[in-house]
């Protein structure tokens, strides 16, 4: 049989399935969808969202912009293409939307007029344009774009004579920042701000100097100056964490400083009424983790002061109300994220639970919202049995519904497995540690499970109640499965996430345990029956936890770092761990770094383990999967190295490699798992 008739006399086997409720299961991954983006038009007549969903041919992600009505209704795509959509924005008086469009000779910028429903491309770019952004008026779009630069030329060579094929030339880079991860080699450029008509014409550049200039994009009232973040600073290369927030005349190019500290200042956004600017940042004080906080200050850059300093959870996604007394914003809290509104004078007022879903693979932050001048909501809405949902929050009595149901023909035929939130006591220090415990489908209490833990990566990041594929899969195999939140991971307060300041890996390892010995406890656990897994900083705490005991029948450890030294001088992101993670340079600190790598332990693992890490990864790359994986060769521990080829980091980024990942991981486990 033909391979592509094979392939679809599976899936027509496989959708006969969905007429049966049965478990998540590996194939499912490729019908999934989610909402993304959900920008509301000023007036909330309509909602305009990116509506994600992965094609099984292609193997990969592609969206395409659909509407709909607050009240769920005329809902319809936006244009007829299928070429891949993003970012839309809505003019000020929301007669026409702007948004990105791929053709085959890179994105542009298209623009649709609501009252004709007519879409036309407006620019002829020779790099694809970020940050839009529309004037007061609407008459014009702020954007970012790259613009090149040459690469330094060393020697010349001579000339190669005719139809010779020599080889390709050297690549040569004296940039701090020259590769990254998912994205390979940087080519030489800079990312400026630009203008253009908003009916069409010629980009105009607006931006000068060798720096880069990206993110949000804020127009002032009267359309005569766009504010934005930028390093602008000579040794901005090295002081990378630093950022200010500055103006720029769009007729004369004049670039004004208006915030001066040492720490990130980004994401301006100009007040309705032209009298102030909000933003995000801190004072930068060298420590692990730092809470994002929302400042606020006059348009000249005076008066500048915190506003959030009542609420110890770091800030993002800021919108001005439309009578200029306080701003929307995002949050995350106890591993869920929130939306909220607070006052110039600090009070705040959460308004909606559950933003997230837009991490399909494993239960991360993430998702987005946007607002009408009335008040009225959308957002990404997500709970452990579905992903981002578009949901509404009404302006009048702050109830939310969701008006989308992109799965149900899928989920509503599938059980999932319950996802039930513990809480614990650390043994360290009595601090209270939180976790969520999923069950397989259909579980029965008098029956005895294997048990898994699923450490989340970061490691300052969350895993909270949002839906998983990948656990989802794990308990649809007969896993009950653990995921903690340990000492480091945020939503829980400044404090909490820095305590992994030169202190890492460390009582992070002990949270970790303390949540399994709870779960043994509670009876749903078995401690002949422990496995472990996780990714990226999840491999680094798995490879730290066979290194500390012998309690787990078999271990997966992906993308791990197996040790700093080597790390930390070959990753993409080199220049960023010295001082905020250890103290100094691994050449200065030899000792700190060598006793925070899990390769240190090596001589302890007893624990068969599958090592696991994309061939393109360049965050942790290879060369550290492959320590851990030969010296327990050489140690002659059961152990297999599985390689993926073209995966970057995030190996789960293309649908099979998903798949590919979690099928691997089970299988290596199912030859530990007892009958």
């Amino acid at each position: 049989m033909r391979p592509k008739l094979l392939l679809l006399a599976i899936l027509f086997f496989f959708y006969v399935g969905h007429t049966q409720k049965t478990p998540f299961a590996y194939l499912d991954v490729f019908d999934l969808q989610y909402v993304s983006d959900p920008q509301i038009a000023p007036d909330a007549s309509w909602i305009v969202y990116r509506r994600m969903g992965f094609d099984i041919m292609k193997d990969k992600a592609v969206g395409q912009l659909w509407m709909i009505r607050p009240d769920g209704s005329q809902h319809q795509k936006l244009s007829s293409g299928e070429a891949g959509e993003s970012a839309p924005r809505w003019s000020p008086t929301g007669d026409r939307l702007a948004f990105v469009s791929a053709t085959e000779e890179g994105s542009e910028i298209y623009m649709y007029w609501v009252r004709t429903g007519k879409i036309a491309k407006i620019t002829q770019l020779p790099f694809s344009p970020s940050s839009l952004s529309w004037s007061p008026k609407g008459d014009q779009l702020a954007f970012s774009m790259n613009v090149e630069k040459k690469a330094p030329v060393l020697a010349k060579m001579p000339k190669k004579p005719k139809g010779a094929k020599w080889a390709e030339a050297p690549r040569i880079t004296d940039r701090v920042y020259h590769e990254a991860d998912g994205r390979g080699y940087i080519k030489p450029g800079f990312n400026h701000i630009f203008v253009v008509p908003a009916d069409g014409g010629a980009a105009r550049q607006i931006s000068s100097g060798d720096y880069h200039h990206r993110g949000t994009l804020s127009w002032s009232p009267d359309g005569s100056t766009i504010y934005f973040s930028a390093n602008r600073s000579e040794n901005w290369e090295y002081d990378f964490r630093n950022s200010e927030i500055y103006s720029v005349n769009i007729n004369t190019g004049e670039i004004k400083e208006l915030t001066h500290r040492n720490g990130p200042d980004y994401g301006p956004v100009i007040s309705p009424n032209g009298r102030h600017i909000a933003y995000i940042g801190f004072e930068d004080k060298v420590q692990a983790y730092q809470v994002r906080k929302l400042h606020v200050m006059n348009i000249d850059g005076s008066g500048q002061r915190v506003i959030s300093e009542s609420l110890d959870r770091g800030v993002s996604n800021l919108i001005w109300d439309a009578k200029s007394a306080g701003l929307y914003f995002s949050y995350d809290d106890k591993g869920n994220s929130k939306i909220a509104h607070i006052s110039l004078d600090g009070r705040v007022n959460k308004l909606a639970d559950d933003m997230g879903g837009t991490s399909i693979g494993r239960p991360y932050a993430g998702g987005s919202f946007s607002s009408a001048k009335d008040g009225t909501i959308a957002f990404t809405k997500s709970r452990p049995s579905y992903p981002a949902e578009l949901a509404v929050v009404s302006a009048k009595s702050k109830n939310t519904s969701k008006i989308t149901s992109l799965n149900g023909a899928l989920l509503n035929y599938r059980t999932l497995g319950k996802v039930e939130e513990v809480w614990y006591k650390s043994s360290v220090d009595q601090r209270d540690i939180q976790g969520w415990v999923v069950y397989p489908p259909n579980y029965d209490a008098d029956k005895k499970y294997p048990f898994l833990v699923e450490n989340h990566g970061g490691p300052i990041l969350n895993y909270g109640d949002r839906f998983s594929a990948e656990i989802q899969l794990y308990a649809a195999a007969g896993y009950i499965v653990f995921y903690p939140n340990p000492r480091g991971s945020t939503s829980y307060g400044e404090a909490f996430g820095n305590l992994l300041f030169n202190n890492y890996p460390g009582e992070d390892y002990n949270d970790v345990m303390d949540g399994v010995d709870h779960c043994i406890q509670k009876g749903i656990a078995h401690e002949d029956q422990l496995f472990v897994t996780g990714g990226s900083a999840g491999g680094i705490m798995s490879a730290w936890m066979i290194g500390k005991n012998n309690r787990f029948e078999a271990a997966v450890v992906a993308k791990p770092v197996m040790n700093w030294i080597s790390k930390t001088l070959v990753a993409d992101n080199y220049f960023y761990y010295a001082n905020h993670r250890y103290p100094g340079q691994p050449w200065e600190n030899f000792e700190g770094y060598w006793k925070f790598s899990p390769i240190s332990l090596v001589g302890n693992i007893e624990t068969p383990t599958m090592v696991m890490v994309g061939m393109n990864d360049l965050r942790t790359p290879p060369s550290e999967a492959k320590q851990l994986y030969h010296a327990l060769k050489l140690r002659k521990i059961e152990t297999v190295l599985v390689e993926i080829p073209g995966a970057s980091h995030g190996i789960a980024s293309k649908p099979s490699n998903l798949i590919s990942k979690v099928a691997h991981t089970l299988a290596w486990l199912e030859k530990y798992r007892q009958p």
